[in-house]
């Protein structure tokens, strides 16, 4: 099945991969290749999901999914960061 796995870094990043039924979404991102392209990611950390549901690394997936691997979101607030407009 065929499988696509992205990620939005610095610059967003989209690999694909054939992987047999029954494959998990870990092994489709280790099976990519993304983590050698992308150190940052830290699975352990970020979240994943597919087609934009959170989903569990051990989560089955089905032929023509995209995983997506999201990285925490941060705001700096700044002096000038004003709530009431």
């Amino acid at each position: 099945m065929k499988i696509g796995v992205v990620y939005a870094g610095p610059q967003q990043l989209q690999l694909n991969c054939n992987l047999d039924d029954g494959c998990t979404v870990a092994d489709a991102i280790e099976r990519s290749g993304i983590l050698r392209f992308c150190p940052d990611i830290d699975l352990k950390a970020q979240k994943v999901g597919v087609y934009g549901k959170f989903v569990k690394l051990d989560s089955v997936l089905k032929d023509g999914d995209r995983v997506e691997i999201y990285r925490k979101i941060t705001r700096v607030v700044d002096d000038e960061d004003d709530d009431d407009d």
